[in-house]
């Protein structure tokens, strides 16, 4: 009864979270142009002030209020063409991309209850999920006898590529493309975040200020779904705690902090290649300082080393002397599966699925071309990006490969593929064909690591428990049936085939330094 009634509250959550893009209405004022104004460069607001008055006065649904947005854009662009001809010696850029100022329009224009109560909606909303979902998760805590339990896993329609689950892939994949390319469809729901982040920082929430609180969130409450759930294994134990720190600190609280004090944006725990943005030259900009592009550096300074130069070299030392050594020492583990975000993401809210990973022979040919396939797109990307800055080359090729890049493998790839096929392909798609930095971390394992999973084959009784729940598509009863230590590149070293399996025939430890034994 009880989980039926948490149930009931989530569903109810999440319809009233969706349904407010389609309740407010929107309405231009001398207030809203003056705002969005302050997001435009100075030659192009006189051209956008005089378009955007001639909106004043009129009352618009979503629809209507995007087509005049889009339809003002174009005219606006006109007249900067029209002045561009009369004027050659002071040409102004046209408008190219007009996706986030139709966010900031409509997040400003909105003039009905979603935007008049958003504080109200935000507390009510919060409060709700947080409610429902621990009163879905809380009794399994006293579920019965100790042991990790996967009960009616395979006939539930929401683990099962059931009807359910394949709804809420839809809604997961439908959230990510709005997110990255129509974030104005979701101003409402952006706008109830202004709540907390006025609260913590006085900032006014933008799209991945949202996201980064709804990602804490699943994280948070899957976690603790974890916890209840493998509450008989210290690992699992550790490890969740271990990736719902790092979300909540590292990922989310820490940056937040930095932008109150004016310091350049960093996330401390994420490295080049996952952060591909990393040498791009505004973020180079932003650690070493440059007037011309506004950045400083930082404002603070440590032994009269600006903040800006320390983070530089941090995710220098970080990406590529810290991440090779301790891959070394213990594998994949200490990164994708205690660490890193998307690894996070993926233990907590992607449990539930992990077992519709494909362990075909086919899916692990697929799986080594694609992820190298990235990593050899990311470096490629990144020396371009490398010479067009040094040499002040303009933008060019590099500026469209990166471009590319971000589009197909930080948007597409990893966002709405990674992530919303999550009940369709399991809950490691991303880490498994995709991430870049896992591609260069298996190298160093299969080759080199001392991390391994040892097995006794003589006390295998082939129940497949282990490859079932293998997020990352191993056969690991195929290794452990052969009495093979298991080191797959693509082992993130979760522990999940060792805690299922009833004989403890699997266990994680460091090899001695003599690997020739087990490379093959």
């Amino acid at each position: 009864m009880t989980k039926f009634i948490a149930s009931i509250l989530l569903i109810l959550s999440l319809i009233s979270f969706l349904s407010l893009s389609f309740l407010n209405d929107y309405e231009m004022n001398e207030q809203v142009i003056t705002t969005l104004s302050g997001k435009i460069t100075a030659e192009q607001k006189p051209f956008v002030v005089q378009e955007l008055t001639l909106l004043k006065g009129k009352n618009f649904g979503k629809i209507g209020f995007y087509n005049a947005l889009q339809s003002t854009w174009q005219k606006v662009n006109i007249g900067i063409e029209a002045h561009n001809l009369q004027n050659p010696d002071k040409k102004i850029n046209k408008m190219e991309d007009s996706k986030d100022l139709n966010f900031w329009a409509m997040k400003y224009a909105g003039a009905s209850f979603p935007t008049k109560q958003k504080g109200f909606l935000f507390w009510l909303l919060f409060v709700s999920t947080l409610v429902g979902s621990l009163l879905y998760i809380v009794p399994m805590f006293w579920d019965g006898q100790a042991g990790i339990k996967n009960n009616g896993i395979f006939h539930s329609k929401w683990t099962n590529k059931g009807i359910f689950g394949s709804i809420i892939g839809c809604i997961l994949i439908l959230f990510y493309i709005i997110l990255y390319f129509f974030p104005s469809f979701i101003s409402e729901q952006i706008a109830l975040f202004d709540t907390p982040r006025a609260l913590l920082s006085g900032f006014e929430a933008d799209r991945w200020y949202m996201y980064g609180w709804l990602y804490s969130i699943a994280v948070t409450v899957m976690g603790v779904r974890m916890f209840a759930k493998y509450r008989h294994n210290n690992y699992e134990k550790l490890r969740t705690a271990s990736v719902m720190f790092f979300q909540l600190a590292f990922a989310f609280a820490i940056p937040e902090v930095l932008a109150v004090l004016n310091q350049p944006y960093m996330q401390f725990h994420v490295a080049w290649p996952l952060d591909y943005s990393f040498f791009y030259e505004y973020r180079i900009y932003d650690y070493v300082g440059n007037a011309d592009w506004g950045k400083t550096g930082g404002t603070m300074t440590f032994f009269g080393v600006k903040t800006g130069i320390l983070f530089l070299v941090w995710g220098l030392l970080f990406s590529f002397i810290a991440i090779p050594f301790f891959t070394y020492k213990y594998g994949k583990r200490w990164y994708c599966s205690w660490v890193c975000g998307c690894g996070g993401l993926a233990e907590t809210l992607g449990d539930p699925f992990r077992q519709l990973s494909d362990k075909s022979l086919k899916a692990w040919k697929i799986e080594r071309y694609l992820i190298y396939g990235v990593l050899v797109f990311a470096v490629l990307m990144t020396i371009a990006v490398l010479i067009n800055f040094f040499t002040h080359d303009g933008f060019g090729f590099a500026y469209s490969l990166r471009s590319w890049y971000g589009f197909l493998i930080g948007s597409i790839f990893s966002g709405v593929v990674g992530t919303g096929f999550y009940p369709l392909m399991g809950s490691r798609v991303w880490c498994r064909f995709g991430c870049p930095l896992a591609a260069i971390m298996g190298i160093v394992q299969r080759f080199h690591s001392r991390f391994r999973i040892t097995t006794n084959g003589g006390q295998c009784i082939s129940c497949g428990n282990c490859s079932t729940y293998c997020e990352m598509g191993i056969d690991v009863r195929a290794y452990a049936q052969k009495g093979e230590d298991i080191v797959r590149a693509s082992c993130v070293g979760c522990g999940v085939c060792a805690a299922v399996c009833p004989r403890g025939v699997l266990k994680l430890e460091n090899a001695p330094i003599d690997l020739g034994k087990w490379k093959a």
